[in-house]
């Protein structure tokens, strides 16, 4: 994924306003992140313990999302799978995230969801640059490629729901 701007990301939400996408939290460390690991760039509001967002390359141009989650998660003796990287964590490390969807079925109150990991690191998970925190990830017969090609895949069909 290409470097981004504080404004790249304000311009890039299908599924808000523009007021909305203008008073979200931006990362403050967009130098530091590891742009070229990254399938889309992902974060939590840290002033609002129930939002997220993600910000995708989708031909030649951006799309945001935001997104809401449970702020309170089930217990920690079970394990989840990520729908996107398929990365398993322990209890809270995958919740269910929602988007309203864009456009007049979003402002009629239509959202869609996935099971993502909470910290949105799919990207980083999938690369092995970050272990999962029940410390292995299951192993592939898959090359890299292929699992970054699944990875983005799985995303992709997210964001088409998000206009159907």
């Amino acid at each position: 994924m290409r470097p981004l701007t504080e404004q790249d990301i304000r311009s890039s939400f299908v599924n808000c306003s523009k007021g909305e996408a203008k008073r979200l939290a931006v990362p403050r460390d967009l130098g530091e992140r590891p742009w070229a690991d990254l399938d889309f760039l992902g974060w939590r509001d840290p002033g609002a313990p129930d939002r997220s967002y993600l910000v995708t390359e989708r031909g030649d141009r951006l799309v945001g999302v935001a997104l809401r989650y449970p702020s309170s998660q089930r217990g920690f003796l079970h394990r989840s799978m990520c729908s996107v990287c398929l990365t398993t964590h322990r209890g809270g490390g995958v919740s269910l995230m929602t988007a309203r969807k864009a456009g007049t079925a979003g402002r009629e109150g239509n959202s869609v969801g996935l099971y993502m990991c909470t910290d949105l690191s799919c990207s980083l998970y999938t690369r092995g640059r970050k272990v999962p925190d029940s410390g292995m990830r299951i192993e592939e017969s898959l090359s890299l490629e292929e699992q970054i090609a699944r990875t983005t895949g799985n995303l992709s069909a997210f964001l088409d729901k998000l206009y159907v």
